[in-house]
């Protein structure tokens, strides 16, 4: 579209020229971490199916049957008539799974984010937010019209400032529990002694600690042992859950008060039954299946070591014990090279670019999967050093 007021065609040059213009692939076929790509074999670093769920026999077998029972649409709202006996107990098992007293499931992950956020607090509030917070929660911040005050990454005491200086009625804080781009865990028990301090409620985001962390991968606050009814519990169910959606979970009074208010839960079409059915088999394997996340932690050292001897001068391997391992290299036109380079040698590694990250931070995001081998990778490994030169 080029008018006056719409030339789209140079604001696309210009994200062209930046380094900054994203391309999809399209993926003609899955097997775990390995994907078929323009008709090309590829070894895949770059999915969230941290176990290696998405296509487990058990879960697509439940998918199946929820597809032959309940069909395929849910027809309608969760308020409405989309809320199926299939979606309850999953709200049961997930709130049983997490340790809280209620959960209330949504069709995706941000939008779960953007009307949590603004149920929670609205003008004449704050809301407090990490610096380095996923797009969802900062625009959840914006949305809810509360005053937003941002503080430096994992900086307790700048949080503890802003909670001593607000006088809202209502203070919330926002924050990942295992940050997306760099792998990261949030100092959460920190900041849930200052949430009860404060009188304020902590919501965290665990996307990408559900499933991998805490005892049966029951996610990050139980692996910290936290439990306070200012806590509000939100994880996404399409990374290591391997299928789809989202749930909030906390106080009963909480999770009523989020139904009731979340316009993105209110007037959205629920999710079909037949993921809730795939879900509640999800749940049960992440609990049964311990050695996925005990074969994750051996890749992670695998990786870990190899990448100490084998990164070209200047790339840097940021610190992180979950399957999230980036290594930033800063520039992102040396970044986008990095990642052709290895996609020339059969490995899907995206590279991660401004605004995701800060300026000067570009980086290779590796992501490990229970789908992987430790032969995969040392594949890598040698791809990386190859890249040195």
């Amino acid at each position: 579209m080029t008018t006056q007021a719409w030339d789209l065609d140079a604001d696309l040059a210009a994200l062209d020229a930046a380094h900054l213009l994203r391309k999809r692939r399209v993926v003609e076929r899955y097997d775990g971490a390995r994907l078929t790509v323009d008709g090309r074999a590829m070894l895949a670093f770059c999915s969230n199916d941290y176990l290696g769920l998405a296509q487990h026999p058990a879960i697509v077998a439940a998918a199946r049957d929820g597809a032959a029972r309940w069909g395929l649409g849910a027809t309608a709202s969760p308020l409405v008539c989309g809320h199926s006996a299939a979606h309850e107990a999953l709200e049961r098992e997930l709130a049983a799974f997490v340790g809280m007293p209620r959960a209330l499931y949504f069709y995706a992950g941000f939008p779960a984010n953007v009307g949590i956020v603004p149920a929670l607090v609205g003008r004449g509030d704050a809301v407090f937010s990490d610096a380095l917070n996923h797009a969802c929660l900062i625009d959840g911040a914006r949305l809810s019209r509360a005053e937003l005050g941002v503080y430096a990454h994992a900086d307790v005491a700048a949080l503890g400032r802003l909670l001593a200086a607000s006088p809202a009625r209502r203070k919330l804080v926002i924050t990942d529990a295992v940050f997306s781009m760099d792998g990261a865990i949030a100092p959460l028990r920190e900041m849930l002694e200052l949430c009860e301090e404060h009188d304020a409620l902590l919501l965290i985001d665990d996307a990408h600690g559900f499933g991998v962390l805490g005892p049966e991968g029951r996610g990050t606050a139980a692996m910290l042992g936290l439990r306070s009814p200012h806590l509000v519990y939100m994880a996404t169910l399409g990374k290591a859950a391997g299928v789809a959606g989202a749930f909030v979970a906390g106080e009963a009074s909480t999770v009523e008060w989020i139904m009731q208010r979340a316009r993105s839960y209110i007037f959205a079409t629920a999710a079909p039954a037949l993921i809730a059915e795939a879900l509640r088999a999800s749940v049960k394997v992440i609990a049964e299946e311990s050695w996925r996340r005990e074969h994750l932690q051996a890749l992670v050292a695998r990786l870990r070591e190899g990448c100490a001897r084998a990164l070209p001068a200047g790339w840097r391997l940021v610190p992180s014990s979950t399957p999230i391992q980036p290594i930033v290299i800063g520039d992102n036109a040396t970044t986008l090279a990095a990642m052709a380079a290895l996609w020339q040698q059969g490995l899907w590694v995206p590279a991660i670019r401004p605004p995701t990250v800060p300026e000067g931070t570009a980086r290779l995001r590796v992501s490990l999967s229970a789908a992987h081998s430790l032969d995969d990778v040392d594949r890598l490994i040698r791809a990386l050093a190859a890249l040195a030169g």
